[in-house]
């Protein structure tokens, strides 16, 4: 869980505005492109992941995307593994409550990918604890699927064994 400063947070603000303010109070490696996209780079439990969130102002969007670091070339992967990886996505997919992973075509990546629609009728304000709230699921949702994605793509296994085989809940620290 991602834990929030002690100090008194800012109140409502600009979304991008907000999630460089958590980014920066957690000491994450970040990077501002202009009004509309700020990207951020965090370790996970498995991988680095490169978060980005597009803010689209005309239609008072959010978009947050977490980059698994995955990448499954369209070209040279196998049928069947490509097949197996779709249906891993979509097994994936059925789970989750928010957000989605999937595979891009531009460059083999798999991602997750949520959206958010601000109040289109009021100046578009995102808190400190939303903010926290969105990063924290799409890294959580990364870190719980990783291994199913790798299970199929490099392990051979199938969509439901890797997907179950993933899903062991461990007790403790090793």
């Amino acid at each position: 869980m991602i834990e929030l400063p002690d100090d008194e947070p800012p109140g409502p603000g600009a979304p991008l505005d907000v999630l460089e303010a958590l980014f920066s109070s957690l000491d994450w490696t970040f990077e501002r492109d202009g009004d509309d996209e700020i990207v951020a780079t965090v370790r996970g439990g498995w991988s680095v992941y490169e978060l980005r969130a597009l803010w689209r102002e005309d239609e008072r969007v959010l978009q947050v995307l977490a980059d698994t670091g995955l990448k499954v070339d369209r070209a040279a992967v196998l049928p069947a593994t490509a097949a197996a990886l779709f249906e891993i996505l979509a097994l994936v997919n059925e789970q989750l409550w928010l957000g989605h992973f999937e595979w891009w075509s531009s460059d083999g990546g798999v991602l997750f990918r949520h959206t958010v629609l601000l109040d289109p009728d009021e100046e578009p304000r995102l808190t400190l604890e939303q903010a926290r709230a969105l990063v924290e699921a799409a890294i959580d949702e990364c870190d719980r699927h990783y291994p199913a994605f790798q299970f199929v793509v490099w392990g051979g296994k199938s969509p439901r064994d890797a997907l179950r085989d993933a899903m062991v809940d461990t007790l403790g620290e090793a």
